[in-house]
């Protein structure tokens, strides 16, 4: 196996290592972007020291009410809740919108609304899952947060957007799969709660990009042909030239290739796989391997990748038999097991080990 180190000197940090067990604060723009980009643009480095600092003090936040309760009477239906920041750097701010109002003045608020509802409608009407933790949680959003941030993030409560500063990145509530990676995370949590480093911290921002692209291509009622399989598109601003997403599942290490943002060092196979001791091992980087493999199933079955596809990646998230530390040998297995026990040996099963077996990472 090849291992290629990257040049980020800086460590992440969405998680302290002393507290692995715990997710904490997760970002939808990684930090090898964000230094890349903090090299010439100051408001881009505030928003990295921004970062680093909320990281560790998220960690209290995220241990609590990891439990859910039992559902309520209307569990099965979303509670909403928008705040304005008004481009402070406090949360929750002043509350804007609640479930029961019309449309907003504020598109950021309509798109957050809009987003936190399309989350909420796959993960019910799909695996009829009420809410993140199964107990039909609010769902609360802070829009306008900071001054020109770069970034958007799940705190363990809440869903929190920047504006983007409108030159690099645009406002961060435009894309639907970038509040469902975010509010995926909620969902690991109260799941498999997988470590945040290496290769199990790779299989927790994958699950993240694979439940966001199909929130996305459910809203859009997309076939599995007929989606980008980007994360982020419509994020970039007019200050990239040579760049469609943050992430690409179906080839990634193609989404951009700027002179501003740099290379998009993701692999889609285990021979490229990237040792290195920044973003928690690589784990914003590295999770392109499980993206592909979740791209080549979802397109070798057809039809909605939601339904076959993303039921099995959801039973083996929500099974109980994902290991805090899986490896992605551990999740190839869990997922050809979990395709048998629902589909048989037929397909569904055998599609799954292929999909494994062209990234380089063995499933049985």
């Amino acid at each position: 196996m090849e291992h290629h180190r990257t040049d980020d000197s800086r460590t992440d940090r969405c998680h302290d290592r002393k507290a692995r067990a715990t997710p904490a604060f997760c970002t939808i723009i990684p930090p090898h972007i964000l230094s890349n980009l903090a090299e010439r643009h100051e408001h881009a480095r505030r928003t990295l020291d921004h970062d680093d600092t909320h990281r560790t003090r998220r960690l209290d936040a995220v241990a609590r009410g990891l439990t859910p309760g039992e559902p309520g009477a209307d569990a099965d239906k979303p509670r909403r809740t928008i705040y304005d920041a008004g481009h402070q750097e406090t949360v929750p701010g002043t509350k804007v919108h609640e479930e029961s109002d019309g449309p907003s003045p504020d598109a950021s608020v309509n798109r957050a609304h809009a987003g936190l509802g399309a989350t909420f409608d796959l993960y019910l009407k799909v695996y009829g899952r009420k809410s993140i933790d199964d107990a039909g949680l609010p769902l609360d959003a802070t829009v306008h947060y900071g001054e020109k941030y770069d970034n958007a993030f799940w705190d363990g409560e809440r869903m929190v957007f920047g504006d983007g500063d409108g030159d690099l990145f645009l406002d961060f509530t435009v894309s639907v799969d970038v509040i469902g990676h975010e509010l995926t995370h909620g969902v690991t949590q109260y799941t498999a709660n997988l470590d945040y480093q290496g290769q199990s911290g790779a299989l927790n921002e994958s699950v993240s990009d694979v439940f966001g692209s199909l929130i996305k291509q459910y809203a859009l009622g997309q076939s599995a042909d007929e989606a980008d399989w980007l994360i982020g598109s419509g994020l970039l601003g007019p200050g990239i030239d040579n760049g469609t997403a943050l992430r690409s599942m179906k080839a990634p290490g193609t989404a951009y290739d700027d002179d501003v943002l740099g290379k998009d060092p993701q692999p889609a196979k285990m021979k490229d796989y990237v040792d290195t001791e920044d973003d928690n091992g690589g784990v914003h980087i590295n999770s392109g391997i499980p993206n592909h493999a979740f791209y080549l199933y979802a397109t070798s079955l057809g039809g909605n990748a939601w339904e076959k596809a993303g039921q099995v990646w959801y039973d083996v998230l929500t099974g109980g038999e994902l290991a805090k530390d899986a490896q992605f040998a551990d999740f190839a297995r869990l997922t050809v097991a979990a395709a048998r026990a629902r589909y048989g040996a037929g397909e569904e099963h055998d599609a799954a080990i292929k999909a494994w077996t062209q990234v380089g990472v063995t499933a049985e």
